[in-house]
């Protein structure tokens, strides 16, 4: 299966599948569509206005990657289902966090 990021000199591209309105905050681990690309489930209880469900998926990935709020930002797919976060940092340790959270299947965050 192919990752669901791409690393950058500076970070990691993360490659993510929102679902918003959800009953709870979490991350599902990962999934591949047909054409082969890979992304990470997410679901956040926000709905899709003013920006919330962006927000609170960066704070939710933020939590999940124990990394700053700020150093996560969405950079593509604003207003899509599929979305691309940039998370600032050191891509290997980055690459290992997410590894973890794609294959785990579910990851809370209350």
């Amino acid at each position: 299966m192919a990752a669901p990021y791409r690393p950058r000199a500076d970070g990691i591209d993360l490659f993510v599948r929102l679902t918003p309105k959800s009953s709870r905050d979490a991350l599902e681990g990962a999934e591949t569509t047909a054409d082969g690309a890979a992304h990470l489930k997410a679901r956040v209880r926000a709905v899709p206005e003013k920006g919330a469900a962006n927000t609170a998926l960066e704070r939710l990935v933020a939590r999940a990657l124990d990394v700053p709020a700020g150093s996560v930002s969405v950079v593509a797919g604003g207003t899509a289902r599929l979305k691309t976060l940039r998370i600032a940092g050191d891509p290997a340790e980055l690459a290992r966090a997410i590894e973890g959270l794609a294959g785990e299947g579910a990851a809370d965050s209350r």
